[in-house]
């Protein structure tokens, strides 16, 4: 058996496992950057159809008023710009210098995003009652340059294009040296672009729930439940079974379930069966407390228990995992109403010092008048000018405390407010020693 040494390699492999890692982290960013470039330059043409064959040739004929188009179409063309000039730095390599540009235009985006639901029920009105407009859409759209694509398609193409480029940026940011300069260029421009992506999906988020919101009110009859209401959130609805408190027979309802409140519903008419629900009972969410019990249905189902301040409900439902969805569904939904109306006190707040009671007031500012007064003067209580202002006077009565004020005090009370003597069987015979240097005039 051979002990050789095999032949060394020519570099240590410490520095081959570095400029192979280098060498993945090129290969990423090219194919990262090669995809963005191509879509760049798709995206940029998209939006030329719209600026030319619509925003323009719109202006020119007349066919729409200007608050219209503007309602419609919004800052697509600024947008327009803003893009050509990101795809010239984009097709030379310079991925840092143009998302570096590129971001102060961002709030492009931005109003672009916070429109587009106006954008899309403004369009959608123009193409029910405008017959010129709906012509001249049809004719445009049946253009060989726009393969088949509505203006609707068209007109959701630059948020699309953000959550692409929050991708983009990722993948060239982690595929890129941080000694290389474009790093943190690419870093800055990654936040940026995922801050305007997030507030895109907030958006569309909000618009969701206010639709949502709109199709259980009309589900409801009458004027009871009200849904619409600011900071509210729809979070799911279902059938369930109601346990009477007496062992009657349980009832199926329809609950829907908010951010807020509970809704308990039963359908309209059995008689005449429609899709609607009577609203028999609110329940506000913010003093609920859900619990889980256990024991009743045998493993099959479950059931959980609703407890507020005037009432208390009990939901049933075969379905284990139905039951198991309810319950972590109301349970986040309390959680979060309590979260939001817990009060934080400042710890000054919490350790501040009592008030100074009247006794140590009229010990310590008149006490040097009292010590140079003569005596038949410290005994006799002055009397109140009628001019000033009214005192706040506190009584202890039995360990409690009354307040009273010097116009609603009786002569005598004023004046067994005043400092007490102390007699000298009174005094603490361990505190001689601290009652001597203190301000009180001790007879």
């Amino acid at each position: 058996m051979s002990f050789a040494p095999s032949p060394s390699p020519s570099c240590p492999s410490g520095v081959r496992s570095v400029r192979e890692q280098r060498e993945r982290w090129e290969k990423k960013r090219s194919c990262a950057g090669r995809e963005l470039v191509q879509t760049e330059q798709r995206y940029c043409a998209q939006l030329e159809l719209v600026t030319t064959y619509f925003v323009e040739i719109l202006k020119a004929k007349g066919t729409l008023r200007q608050d219209i188009r503007e309602s419609i179409f919004s800052s697509i063309k600024s947008i327009h710009l803003v893009n050509q000039t990101l795809l010239a730095h984009l097709e030379q390599g310079k991925f840092g210098l143009g998302f570096e540009q590129f971001c102060p235009q961002l709030p492009h985006y931005s109003t672009y995003a916070d429109n587009i639901q106006t954008a899309h029920k403004t369009l959608q009105i123009q193409i029910k009652k405008n017959k010129a407009f709906r012509r001249f859409k049809k004719l445009q759209e049946s253009r060989p340059e726009f393969r088949q694509m509505k203006l609707e398609e068209l007109l959701a193409l630059p948020l699309e294009r953000i959550q692409q480029y929050k991708h983009f940026l990722q993948d060239l940011t982690e595929n890129t040296s941080p000694d290389n300069p474009e790093f943190l260029q690419l870093s800055r421009a990654t936040k940026a672009v995922s801050e305007v992506s997030q507030r895109i999906q907030d958006n569309a988020r909000s618009h969701e729930n206010h639709l949502q919101l709109q199709r259980v009110q009309k589900l409801l009859k009458g004027r009871k439940g009200r849904l619409l209401a600011p900071g509210r959130w729809y979070i799911r609805e279902g059938w369930l079974r109601t346990v009477p408190p007496k062992g009657m027979e349980t009832k199926p309802k329809m609950f829907f379930l908010f951010s807020d409140i509970l809704l308990l519903t039963k359908p309209c008419g059995s008689l005449h069966p429609s899709d609607k629900f009577e609203c028999q009972r609110c329940f506000p969410l913010k003093e609920c407390t859900v619990d889980k019990v256990f024991g009743h249905t045998k493993s099959q189902g479950g059931l959980i228990s609703l407890t507020f301040p005037k009432a208390k409900l009990m939901l049933m439902s075969s379905n284990q995992e139905d039951i198991n969805d309810w319950y972590r569904s109301l349970s986040l939904a309390v959680g979060q109403l309590k979260s939001k109306s817990t009060v934080v006190h400042r710890r000054d707040d919490l350790c501040r010092r009592p008030l100074r009671s009247y006794e140590e007031t009229q010990q310590t500012a008149p006490s040097a008048a009292l010590a140079s007064a003569p005596e038949d003067q410290q005994t006799t209580a002055s009397p109140q000018p009628h001019g000033r202002k009214r005192n706040m006077v506190p009584s202890e009565v039995g360990g409690g405390s009354q307040i009273l004020t010097s116009s609603q005090a009786t002569p005598s009370q004023t004046a067994s407010y005043a400092p007490k003597r102390m007699k000298l069987s009174d005094a603490p015979k361990a505190g001689s020693q601290e009652s001597s240097g203190s301000s009180c005039v001790i007879l």
